[in-house]
Parts: structure tokens; sequence; C-alpha cells
């Protein structure tokens, strides 16, 4: 009997390359997405790649009654947990639409899965949980510091709610915290498509060099780093996704260690913001017009990954390196038709 997984916000950027993987490795998916981020016609796209259409539910997780009644309705043997927003600044200018929905979608699937008795969870969480961290790489022992936007925020409340659940009702989680995932699948099928304006550096980078920006805004300049832009941990989403199958199998399988186990995702090499667009135009050999503007509200110096611990408890490392993430993030923004 093949094993049912649900993806919250599938239809997502790191959620359709993760509904791929799983597909892939012989996983049934049903996806949940209320389509605030995401488009539909990723569904056929994903069909495109596996060959499999996986079942989708358009629902706001906000809404218990829709909640509950989809748990009951459907056999559920693990929940992947995408379902959030998830850009810094806007949670600077909006933080109680950022707490409203990534916490209360959160609670709604949990007591769901509760009272369902589904006992396998992956949660989406983030390196911002660290804050702006003492040392370089980080790894999970580091403290988690004061959030610097309501969005790391969120992120923290959740691992902490996740740790309370746990306790009390015996089930086994893994949280995934993330650096910044970037590229495209290889076939250029799926890929980040923000709604608006982007939030992230690459879609930036790509719509820059597709015409549909005038230049590329490059927040700080005066960073205490080599070139004074700041530091991140660029992973490619496949890879990401990769971690995502192997937390799930591992707690299908009854591997994990503790009731909630925590993972960082990372390459382990920090990379600029004027390193990742001279990568980008070497790549594609192309010129991006950017500006060296003010720092972002939220924003912190450096962060990237120490993935040992992944490597060891997981099996899982990263193996596509900044120079592929830009061709593919290129080769799905040309595939756009729009």
């Amino acid at each position: 009997m093949n094993k049912n997984i649900l993806v919250t916000g599938g239809l997502g950027y790191i959620g359709s390359h993760t509904v791929v993987a799983l597909q892939e490795a012989g996983y049934d998916v049903i996806i949940i997405d209320d389509l605030s981020n995401s488009e539909l016609f990723v569904l056929d796209r994903i069909e495109q790649i596996t060959g499999i259409k996986p079942a989708f539910h358009q629902i706001d997780l906000k809404d218990e009654k829709l909640v509950h009644e989809f748990f009951q309705n459907q056999k559920v043997d693990g929940v992947i947990h995408f379902a959030a927003h998830k850009a810094v600044g806007e949670s600077v200018q909006k933080p109680l639409m950022y707490h409203k929905n990534n916490l209360l979608g959160l609670i709604n699937v949990l007591e769901a899965m509760n009272e369902n008795k589904v006992d396998h969870f992956l949660f989406s969480s983030s390196c911002t949980v660290y804050g702006q961290a003492d040392k370089m790489p980080i790894d999970e022992s580091a403290p988690i510091k004061k959030a610097e936007s309501p969005y790391a925020k969120t992120k923290q409340m959740g691992e902490e709610i996740l740790e309370d659940f746990v306790q009390s009702f015996d089930k086994n989680v893994i949280s995934l915290r993330y650096f910044n995932p970037v590229g495209a699948h290889p076939t250029g099928l799926i890929g980040e498509l923000p709604k608006g304006v982007p939030n992230n550096l690459v879609p930036f980078v790509t719509q820059t060099a597709a015409g549909m920006r005038d230049f590329l805004s490059v927040f700080g300049s005066d960073y205490p780093t080599r070139d004074g832009t700041a530091i991140r941990d660029y992973i490619y989403v496949c890879d990401l996704a990769d971690a995502h199958v192997k937390g799930l199998t591992r707690l299908i399988e009854k591997k994990n260690q503790e009731g909630l186990e925590v993972f960082n995702l990372g390459t382990g090499i920090g990379s600029t913001v004027l390193e990742v667009v001279q990568a980008f135009e070497r790549v594609n050999n192309l010129k991006l017009k950017y500006k060296l503007v003010d720092r972002r509200a939220g924003d912190i110096v450096e962060a990237f990954a120490d993935n040992a611990k992944a490597e060891k408890e997981l099996g899982w490392k990263p193996t596509t390196d900044l120079d592929e993430c830009m061709r593919t993030a290129w080769k799905w923004q040309k595939g756009l038709d729009f």
C-alpha cells in the first residue's frame, strides 16, 4: 500500500518541487493550497514531469471547519506543511496577517491530525529562527535569538507549538530549517513564481534580466562583508525537496531518535548578493542592471549553514552548485509566457 502524503502549500515554490520528489519516490500525494501565492497551472506541470496528477483541494487552512472535514474524509499517513506567508519585508509591514495566517493554519492542521490519528509531520521552518547568529556556520545547537521579523517569529512560535504537540500527543515531527532556496526544476516546468513584486533575490534577478523590472535593488552595501552586501546560503530547490522526502521517510520508518528533530538545510557556503548576481551573469552570458540601495528592515548580515547533522542523520547533502541554480532559474523564467 502506498502512503498518502498531504502537502500543504503544495503548488508553491518548494512545495511543488517536493511533490515531484515524493511522487518519484513512490508516495501518493494530496495537495492543499489556497492559491494565494501560487498558480493552478503548476498542477499540470507536475503531471508533465512525473506522469501523475496529484489530488488537489483548494482550502484556506485558516478555515477550521474545512480543514477538519478534509482530514475526516481522507486517509493521510503523513503531512508536509509548507503553507505560510514567507516574505521577511512584507511581514514587517503586515505583522498581524503573518501571525494569523502562519500560526492559525498550523494549529488547525495539528488539531485535525490529532483527532484523526495522523502521527507524522514535517515542518517547513527557516534559518531566520536563529536571528543574527554569533558564529558561522550555524549548527542546530545555535541559540534561538530574538527574531528580526514577524515572519521569523512565526517560525519560532511554530516550532514551540510543535514541541508542545509532540510532548502532549506523542507525535513524530521533523522541523527543517532551511536557508535560501533558489533555482528551478531542470525541466524548466516549475520554479519560483511570486505574485506581485518578488521578495526573494533570484526572482528579482531573473525578472530584471527578462526586462520586467528596470533594475535590481541590492539592499544594503555597507554590511561588514567582503563586498558590503549581505551573505546568505543559497540552496538548490531540488536538493531541498530531496531532504523533505528523506525526512518524511525517516518518520514513516520510525527511524527518528526523538519526537521532535531539527535539521539545518544549506550548502555550508555563504555567497554575497553581488556574487549571486555575478554568477547569474556569467553562466547565462547576460548583464544585469542593479542599484545599491538602503538596507531592508528585518534583514541580517550573514547566515550560512553547518549541515553535518542532516548528512549524518538523514543521509542528505546538497549536490548542486550556485552556477547550476542560476542556469535553471533563467531557464524557468524564459519559459514563462507572461
